[in-house]
């Protein structure tokens, strides 16, 4: 099926297969013209692909036609498709990725031409690589605490570290090493302050 379609629109469409039931660091099981975005079979997940295994949503919405950036540069239209095995549980993602860059320079170049007005640019997602996603996920819980950690206390450590536990930073093969270190604390006492904050929203 994956071949099918990439051969329908040629060496610029390239199209993954996510098995949810992998580690997260090899969930690419098949990709064809991976030459697009620089992965191959055994490469790791996508900020789509961990949010699922980290929700495991019975009715996830499929995500279509939004934007990506490669690591190289290139501008990629996506659509990601939930697989469904026969007892209806999601168990794998199906992505279509686009290479539109040459595409969109040509639109640059007719919009220059006709435009009276600067167009306001949205900022596409990246496509990282796993270990690249959970250094992005650690600066973006540093910068929802607003402070640098070395003056951090408790709550401020408790909350970013919640933060990551929430975007699935922690299905990532040796993150809580990694986090752990990132803010100065012993494994014990990072998984103390998962469970701390999850024994604060239990009823009494």
């Amino acid at each position: 099926m994956a071949a099918g379609i990439a051969a329908e629109f040629g060496p610029s469409c390239e199209v993954v297969i996510h098995d949810l039931s992998k580690n997260p660091d090899h969930s690419i099981v098949h990709i064809v013209n991976g030459h697009i975005s620089g992965r191959k079979v055994g490469d790791g997940a996508s900020n789509v692909v961990l949010e699922q295994m980290k929700t495991n949503a019975p009715e996830p919405r499929d995500h279509l036609s939004y934007l990506m950036k490669t690591p190289d540069g290139k501008i990629i239209k996506s659509s990601t498709v939930y697989i469904r095995n026969g007892r209806g549980k999601v168990s794998a993602i199906l992505s279509i990725n686009y290479d539109i860059s040459k595409l969109l320079m040509v639109e640059s170049a007719l919009h220059d031409l006709i435009s009276t007005e600067e167009p306001a640019q949205a900022e596409p997602e990246r496509i990282v690589n796993v270990n690249d996603l959970l250094e992005e996920l650690i600066q973006r819980s540093v910068a929802l605490v607003g402070k640098p950690v070395a003056l951090m206390n408790k709550d401020d450590k408790v909350k970013a570290i919640q933060f990551l536990n929430q975007n699935g930073a922690f299905l990532v093969t040796k993150s809580g090493d990694k986090v752990a270190k990132y803010f100065g604390i012993s494994k014990y006492t990072l998984y103390s302050y998962i469970d701390t904050k999850q024994q604060e929203g239990k009823p009494s």
